[in-house]
């Protein structure tokens, strides 16, 4: 059963295929449709970044003509910045939005790590030191790595390994202080906020919170109060009232007694099959609480047997048909395939395409194997 909980003429949403149909093209996954990597970041408002080979091809689909090269760059030029935002993990996010975002975000984040700072013997006394020493070791347009960091930490009499770096070092992320730098090699660094991104003006939780509500529900729609509420790491009642804000701009629709809310845009529906390589942790698999549009029922129990050998699924259409898996070889890249149900000859050449198109993001030949390919 379905019912329109507005008044505005729309395209037809009425059933789970027309939701995965829509979120696609708000994705930008039916089809690249940015120039760069920091309108692709813009547009998601936070991309989630902790497995980094795997958030660059994130974005990598996204962007037209992107490269591995492409994303990297942005990266070292501060375009786009990776660091601790919502829930807490890494995310990449625009220079533009990464203060008004921590002002919001960031307190919620504190309370989640509140307790474990306990046991860690970080204080907010602690906590202070810690960032006037991290400060003088950035100041002057420095980029260190966090080995480094924890090196003026010792210096500087501060106990600083393991987990407890870790968090000195988030916290110093969420309070504003530090970003992300250029990478050194293969190490990432770290840089001051205020020399990294210019001032902007400050706004208030109301405005913010709207902002982070038409972000998301533009870009991730059709989606769930609880959705937004999950992604953004915010408590039910701010999630509600960011919603409430945006409401006379989306459009909602009841599928199958659940409440989804998205912006009016005209979606076209792909001539054929499309195959996508994702990550588990890319936003159209992660960024929902309710993963129940990308399908995969069938082969759920299977599925969590994998635990943490799942980094990756094949996605046709939207939906989960198996998984993948890459091994670095010697002058190329060999993508191994395990579809879950067999495919259909126009399915195996949707899953071959998405292998070239991950090789010349990779700019290195890539193999395919595995059963079905």
């Amino acid at each position: 059963m379905v019912a329109d909980t507005r008044g505005k003429s729309c395209h037809r949403v009425s059933s789970t295929s027309d939701i995965v149909r829509v979120r696609l093209h708000n994705h930008a996954l039916h089809k690249p449709r940015f120039d760069d990597p920091h309108a692709a970041v813009a547009w998601l408002g936070a991309v989630q970044a902790q497995d980094y080979p795997a958030a660059k091809w994130a974005l990598g689909m996204r962007v037209r003509n992107a490269t591995d090269a492409l994303i990297e760059k942005a990266m070292n030029d501060g375009s786009i910045l990776r660091t601790h935002v919502m829930r807490p993990t890494w995310h990449f996010v625009s220079p533009r939005d990464i203060r008004w975002m921590l002002e919001l975000t960031a307190p919620r984040v504190r309370s989640i790590l509140s307790h474990y700072d306990r046991t860690l013997g970080l204080t907010a006394k602690t906590l202070t030191r810690c960032a006037a020493v991290i400060a003088r070791a950035l100041e002057g347009g420095r980029h260190l790595t966090r080995d480094e960091l924890a090196g003026r930490l010792e210096r500087a009499r501060i106990e600083a390994r393991g987990q407890r770096l870790a968090r000195i070092v988030m916290h110093s992320e969420l309070n504003g202080l530090i970003c992300s730098g250029p990478r050194r090699g293969k190490q990432f660094t770290y840089a001051l906020l205020d020399e990294r991104v210019p001032r902007a003006r400050s706004i208030d939780r109301d405005e913010a919170l709207a902002m982070l509500a038409r972000r998301y529900f533009v870009s991730h729609g059709p989606a769930q109060v609880k959705d937004f509420t999950w992604w953004s790491g915010l408590t039910v009642k701010d999630a509600t009232a960011a919603l409430d804000a945006v409401k006379p701009e989306l459009i909602a629709k009841t599928v199958d007694g659940k409440t989804y809310w998205f912006a009016p845009a005209r979606v076209p529906k792909p001539a054929t099959s499309v195959a996508m390589l994702l990550s588990i942790y890319d936003e159209y698999t992660i960024a929902y609480k309710d993963r129940s549009a990308l399908g995969g029922g069938e082969f759920r129990n299977e599925l969590l047997r994998m635990g943490n050998a799942l980094t990756s699924v094949l996605t046709i259409d939207g939906l989960i048909a198996g998984t993948w898996k890459r091994t670095l070889l010697e002058g190329a890249v060999d993508v191994a395939i395990r579809p879950l149900r067999r495919l259909t000859a126009g399915e195996k050449d949707a899953v071959a395409a998405a292998g070239r198109r991950y090789g010349r993001f990779l700019g290195t030949p890539v193999t395919m194997s595995g059963r079905g390919v």
